[in-house]
């Protein structure tokens, strides 16, 4: 039977809770935010949200991955030799979070297992996820949670 096109088949979802903090000058995986789908069709499309919360620094950055493929990123031009989904920009507070919230609909082709995650990396700092860049233990700092849910679409 031929699917409805449109039609949502399947939802993965995971969400991250604790803390993480890198200072690789790679992108790294980031810990506790990777979800695995196995499409039913090569032709259906996979609907990626994710919400990935940090703190703010100067020079931080956050990429969609497919498997081992970055996935929504810029291009690399100039001077400009990253390719990231977002980042997280300093302000004058050490206290403050930011929120990168992507959605991407991917044509993976496949219906072997594909796994989705997000990488980080720095640039001479601390990248911190679900915590602000001081992490202070105060009345006025607070952790967050980061998700990232994937859905198969029929095509």
């Amino acid at each position: 039977a031929k699917l409805s096109a449109g039609k949502v088949l399947q939802v993965v979802s995971t969400t991250k809770t604790d803390t993480f903090t890198t200072t690789s000058t790679s992108f790294t995986d980031i810990t506790g935010i990777s979800v695995a789908i196995t499409p039913s069709a090569t032709s259906s499309k996979i609907l990626v949200f994710f919400n990935v919360f940090g703190g703010n620094n100067n020079h931080s950055y956050v990429r969609l991955v497919r498997n081992s493929t970055a996935i929504s990123v810029g291009d690399a031009s100039g001077s400009r030799t990253l390719s990231s989904t977002g980042n997280f920009y300093e302000g004058n507070s050490g206290s403050m979070i930011h929120n990168n919230a992507v959605q991407f609909l991917d044509s993976p082709n496949s219906t072997s297992e594909i796994t989705y995650k997000l990488q980080g990396m720095t640039i001479g700092e601390t990248l911190p996820i679900n915590r602000s860049r001081d992490n202070a233990n105060a009345a006025y700092a607070a952790n967050t949670a980061s998700s990232i849910t994937v859905m198969e679409i029929a095509g």
